[in-house]
């Protein structure tokens, strides 16, 4: 049975491979993520974290993009290029944990939710109804602020303001399960509320949570870039804590655009693959979108 089960399983990721090539935009941004991920995850190897300190600036300040410094340096001659590396981990990291903070809230309220009709059901909902109408920019603000700054709170803060729409998916997904026959049959088998969740329910939406992950990290990521600019971040290197630094230090007004463009360009870049890959996997994981495609 082991065997079977192994061979269904390579079976399942094969097709799904194989329907996944064919989403010429969901590969590019495929390339694009993975690119992003290991460039983060190989950074330590080859700069430190002393690039982003400013009195380590050994550049002229303000130097337009050159063959030397091919994004340009900043207000304390420090590389731009070198800092948008070291900066991507920050991000990408607050943009991964965040993420994955709100689907696991989400997924728990949404399953708990459809899968309990009664009381608990309809006060889950009130709860979610009442984190939706909620601006989740400055409410996560708001928490940045309270919290205080650090790389923690800003996840925190994040996941916790943007989990709502997350559980209203899962919960529709639920309920559209759980009123299939063969919950019946393990409900009348002696199926219990455990059993019906992680055997039935959890393998239906786990297709729609895996989609709806990639979309929530781009989000994540342009949520972290806001309220950086906004002045609530932590003390870590960022996208967004650079670009807030370009405005502060008056980027604009000494014509340095790389020092805003750069950065900005990472932000949409990296948001814009995530988007691709989750539209993609929206697409083959999706039977009605399958047959439209």
């Amino acid at each position: 049975m082991t065997s079977v089960a192994a061979a269904r399983r390579r079976l399942a990721l094969s097709r799904f491979w194989t329907d996944f090539r064919h989403h010429r935009a969901g590969l590019i941004g495929l390339v694009v993520l993975v690119a992003a991920v290991l460039l983060a995850l190989v950074a330590p190897l080859f700069i430190s974290e002393n690039v982003t300190s400013v009195v380590a600036g050994v550049g002229k300040k303000w130097a337009p993009p050159s063959l030397s410094e091919p994004f340009g340096t900043d207000e304390s001659g420090r590389s731009i290029l070198l800092m948008v590396w070291w900066g991507s981990r920050t991000s990408l990291l607050v943009g991964f944990l965040a993420a994955l903070l709100s689907i696991v809230i989400g997924l728990v309220v949404g399953v708990a939710a459809g899968h309990f009709r009664g009381w608990l059901g309809g006060a889950l909902m009130r709860v979610t109804d009442w984190f939706l109408v909620l601006p989740s920019l400055v409410t996560a603000l708001v928490l940045a602020a309270i919290l205080g700054g650090s790389t923690f709170t800003i996840i925190m803060a994040i996941g916790i303001t943007t989990w709502p729409s997350t559980a209203r998916l899962i919960r529709a997904q639920t309920l559209s399960v759980e009123a299939r026959p063969y919950i019946e049959r393990s409900k009348a088998l002696g199926g219990g509320h455990w059993h019906i969740t992680t055997r039935h329910v959890l393998p239906n939406v786990a297709p729609l949570l895996l989609a709806s992950t990639t979309l929530e990290v781009a989000s994540a990521i342009v949520t972290e870039s806001t309220l950086a600019f906004l002045g609530a971040s932590s003390s870590k290197t960022s996208w967004g804590t650079m670009l807030r630094a370009s405005y502060d230090f008056g980027a604009p007004t000494q014509g340095a655009w790389w020092y805003i463009l750069i950065p900005g360009l990472a932000i949409l870049a990296v948001v814009m693959a995530f988007t691709l890959v989750g539209r993609a996997l929206e697409a083959v994981l999706n039977p009605r979108l399958r047959r439209n495609a």
